[in-house]
């Protein structure tokens, strides 16, 4: 039984996110560094159920559409022994990565270097408080990828990096144009 589902370890909130390739890692080191892996549960509609390990922690997320690149997110906690219930009942491959975190400007900006089926495909996203909201673009920022499905976890779950026939320094090539 997953408890607390609507209590005070939630996180409700508006999710405006946008996505990026990148033309090379960054040459700070990160302020913090996650292993994490994530399943899908339920996909249809736009809505996503999703089950995330992040370190230690496993984390029950329902996502739904709004409209543009913003998206409602439900989060809580659950317990490892919930959570590995949950991973066993997703359809398809977890979605395995490091993800590095950077602060530039006044946003923080989440790169992740995918591993297993996705390996060689490294994506940074940044959350925004707006859809217009401007933001400092680091200088290793590549081509925007936001509103593409292919580059969304849940669909890299069932279409995996390693099955797009492309390396990823050409996928950038191409993205750029």
């Amino acid at each position: 039984m997953i408890k607390d589902l609507f209590g005070t370890r939630n996180k409700t909130n508006m999710e405006i996110e946008r996505k990026f390739l990148i033309l090379e890692k960054p040459s700070v080191v990160p302020e913090r560094r996650h292993k994490i892996r994530q399943g899908y549960i339920a996909r249809e509609g736009g809505n996503v159920v999703r089950i995330r390990q992040k370190d230690d922690l496993y984390i029950l997320s329902v996502k739904t559409p709004t409209k543009g690149i913003s998206r409602f997110e439900v989060e809580t906690n659950v317990s490892s022994d919930e959570g590995k219930i949950l991973f066993a009942a997703c359809a398809s491959p977890s979605v395995e990565k490091i993800r590095e975190i950077y602060r530039v400007g006044d946003h923080i900006w989440e790169l992740d270097i995918f591993s297993g089926s996705n390996k060689g495909l490294i994506v940074a996203e940044v959350e925004l408080s707006s859809e217009d909201e401007k933001f400092v673009s680091p200088e290793w920022l590549g081509p925007e990828v936001t509103g593409f499905q292919k580059f969304y976890n849940a669909s890299l779950s069932q279409n995996p990096f390693k099955n797009w026939g492309v390396t990823y320094n050409d996928l950038v090539e191409r993205m750029k144009g």
